[in-house]
C-alpha cells in the first residue's frame, strides 16, 4: 500500500471541485481499503466525504417515493420504517449483504461501486485480467468460471457485479443521482453498471470526478421480495440472486419487474418475462413457462450452467411467494 494525502470535504461542491484522476472519495471505506491492499487502486489523495451534510438524509418525495442520501449506512436504510413498509425487497437485499458489522459502516452509495469478486481480478499475484491490465486477456474465460456471468459477458470479461442492494434497486426502477463539475445527472439504477463489451475497465456510468449523492425510489412496492442463493447461509456473496416487484389487478399480475444478481456485470432485468407475466396468476403453470422462456437467452460458460436453473427457480419461487401474500 502506497502513501497518500488525506483531506476532508465540507460540501458536495467542494468534493466535486477537488476531484481529479489521482483522487479517491472515502465514505465507509470498506471497499476502498481492499482496493488499496490489493493494488486495484492507488490514489495519490483521498478525500473524506463523511462529514458532508444532507448526504445522510432519508426523505419522502412529493407525490410519493423516497430519497435516500448516499452516505446512509446499509443498516440505516434497511431499518428505516418507510423502507421496511414500502420497499421490502430493498430491506431484504441489504439484510443479505455483508456482515452486520460491515453494514453498520458501508454506505448505500459506496455499495453500488463494489468491484467484482472474480478471483482472477482480485488475485494478489498477476493473472491475465483485462480489468486490471487492458489487453492482458481474461483468465476466467478459459479458466475456473463457476461463479461468473451467464448474461451480457464478452470474451474480454466474464465477471459479475456482486452488490445485493443494486439488484433490488434495479427491480424498483430506482434512480441514482450523481453530481459532477457540470451539475447533477439522473441515471437509472438498472443501467448504472456497464456491461464489459470491449472495455471492461469502465464499470459504471459515472464520469470522472462525479459523486453519487442520493438514490430515489419511485412509488412504494409493498409486494416485493429478494432471494439470495449462496453456498452458505452466513456471510457470502450470491451464486445467483433475484429481486421481484409485482402489482396486481385482483389476483392477476398487472405489472412485474424482475432483476437478477450475480449473473452479469450489472443487475440483469428479465424484460421479456416481465411483459409475459401480465394478466397471469402467479401460481399458474403459464407463469412458470413465461419465466423459464426468458432464460433461453442465457449463455453459460464451461463451469456455470447450474446458474441457469438456479436463477430461473429463484424467480418462480419469488413470484409465487409474493402472489400468496398479496
Amino acid at each position: 500500500m502506497q502513501n497518500f494525502g488525506y483531506a476532508r470535504a465540507t460540501s458536495v461542491d467542494d468534493a466535486v471541485a477537488a476531484a481529479d484522476p489521482a483522487l479517491a472519495f472515502l465514505a465507509g471505506g470498506t471497499e476502498l481499503l481492499n482496493w488499496l491492499r490489493l493494488g486495484i487502486a492507488s490514489p495519490a489523495r483521498i478525500l473524506d466525504i463523511t462529514r458532508i451534510p444532507s448526504l445522510d438524509l432519508i426523505a419522502t418525495l412529493p407525490g410519493g417515493g423516497l430519497r435516500i442520501g448516499a452516505l446512509n449506512t446499509l443498516n440505516a436504510v434497511a431499518g428505516h420504517a418507510a423502507v421496511v413498509r414500502d420497499y421490502p425487497v430493498l430491506a431484504e437485499a441489504i439484510a443479505k449483504a455483508a456482515s452486520a458489522q460491515l453494514r453498520n459502516l458501508a454506505t448505500i452509495g459506496g455499495n453500488l461501486l463494489q468491484k467484482t469478486r472474480c478471483p482472477y481480478f482480485r488475485a494478489e499475484e498477476a493473472t491475465p485480467c483485462n480489468k486490471r491490465v487492458p489487453g492482458s486477456g481474461c483468465a476466467a474465460y478459459h479458466g475456473v468460471n463457476d461463479k461468473h456471468a451467464i448474461f451480457g459477458w464478452s470474451e474480454q470479461c466474464v465477471a459479475t457485479q456482486p452488490s445485493d442492494p443494486a439488484v433490488a434497486l434495479a427491480a424498483l426502477d430506482a434512480i441514482v443521482l450523481v453530481r459532477g463539475a457540470r451539475g447533477e445527472r439522473r441515471v437509472a439504477a438498472r443501467a448504472f453498471h456497464r456491461l464489459p463489451g470491449d472495455d471492461p475497465t469502465r464499470e459504471t456510468e459515472l464520469q470522472p470526478g462525479e459523486l453519487i449523492t442520493a438514490i430515489e425510489l419511485p412509488a412504494p412496492a409493498p409486494h416485493s421480495a429478494y432471494l439470495k442463493i449462496r453456498e452458505r447461509e452466513s456471510y457470502e456473496y450470491a451464486t445467483v440472486s433475484a429481486a421481484v416487484t409485482l402489482t396486481f389487478d385482483r389476483k392477476a399480475i398487472a405489472q412485474a419487474r424482475i432483476a437478477l444478481g450475480s449473473v452479469a456485470l450489472r443487475p440483469w432485468r428479465l424484460d421479456e418475462a416481465e411483459h409475459a407475466l401480465v394478466g397471469l396468476d402467479p401460481a399458474s403453470d403459464a407463469t412458470r413457462v413465461a419465466i423459464a422462456a426468458a432464460f433461453a437467452a442465457a449463455r453459460p460458460l464451461a463451469h456455470n450452467a447450474h446458474k441457469v436453473p438456479l436463477a430461473c427457480n429463484a424467480v418462480i419461487r419469488l413470484v409465487r411467494d409474493i402472489g400468496r401474500r398479496a
